[in-house]
């Protein structure tokens, strides 16, 4: 399924003068539970390591990277809207074949593993899932991660107040990193759904599949709470700890998605409103342009052009 990509702030880059490195140079922010930097490459190079001692959050933010990490990966390509998360004493192996022509950009937001534990024992004790068979976690294999707008966001906030210059930037840090781990934490879970659904594992797996199974028609919150065994208020909060967004959002996200395979497949408007659960082709085109910026029409002639 394809996902739309959130872009994350993209500072200036520096002028060549101001670098001490073509490749990989390093402008770093320390804070008390966290280091912020930004990476600036403006020369091709290959097989560059570079390895972090600690947990970190990597975003691209221009550019293009080929990238692999040791012993966890083949090389995969590394674009804006994508995100890394990398494990303690994990390292990658980068090459920047357009780097001359294009200098990449990304980040990196180094977390104290002492602080990491606190925020997810905390959230555990004091504000626990819902669904008592889950627990607030990061899971190092979902490393690779489309930014969602709420991902986005948080990154974009931290990098605001690590790169201000404000006498209780530790303490504002400390907030934005809280809400940093949460919105990865839901963003993995999305993609977890995704590419690993299992209807016997997860209540809200069986609701997902469920939804995407039944797009065509109206879908019932009060239905799929059932499902889930939990009372309609409940159901809600659940949804939303685990994936960042309300159950009608995400309906309506998974119609539009559904929606672009269709009309990449030639389907009129008319029989794609009516797949995805759109009773007025008007009510659709004006949601479709809403999320996509173009109208249904517009979006098929392109992806004719594409093909």
């Amino acid at each position: 399924m394809a996902r739309q990509k959130s872009y994350i702030y993209q500072p200036a880059l520096l002028k060549e003068k101001q670098l001490g490195n073509l490749v990989e140079n390093k402008t770093s922010y320390t804070l008390e539970n966290c280091e912020f930097s930004i990476y600036e490459t403006h020369q091709s190079a290959f097989n560059v390591r570079l390895h972090f001692n600690e947990l970190a959050f990597t975003a691209m933010l221009r550019g293009k990277k080929r990238l692999k990490l040791d012993g966890k990966s083949d090389y995969f390509e590394y674009l804006p809207g994508e995100s890394v998360l990398m494990s303690p004493g994990g390292t990658m192996i980068i090459d920047f074949p357009e780097a001359d022509l294009s200098p990449s950009q990304c980040i990196s937001l180094s977390l104290n593993a002492e602080f990491i534990e606190n925020t997810l024992q905390n959230l555990n004790l004091y504000n626990p899932k819902v669904d008592e068979s889950n627990s607030w976690d990061l899971q190092h294999d979902e490393y690779f991660l489309f930014n969602t707008p709420s991902l986005a966001s948080a990154t974009n906030n931290l990098m605001r107040i690590a790169m201000d210059d404000n006498t209780h930037k530790d303490l504002m840090a400390d907030f934005a990193l809280k809400e940093l781990l949460i919105r990865l934490m839901q963003t993995q879970g999305s993609k977890m759904l995704e590419q690993h659904l299992n209807k016997t594992q997860s209540r809200m797996g069986f609701v997902v599949d469920y939804i995407r199974k039944n797009l065509h028609q109206k879908l019932n919150i009060d239905q799929m709470a059932k499902m889930a065994y939990v009372s309609h208020s409940n159901f809600f909060k659940m949804f939303k700890q685990e994936f960042g967004l309300s159950p009608n959002d995400f309906i309506l996200k998974e119609r539009i998605n559904k929606a672009k395979e269709l009309l990449k497949n030639q389907f009129s408007i008319k029989e794609v409103a009516f797949q995805t659960g759109f009773t007025d082709t008007n009510y659709f085109t004006r949601v479709f342009k809403q999320f996509e910026g173009t109208t249904p029409k517009s979006f098929q002639n392109k992806s004719i052009i594409l093909q």
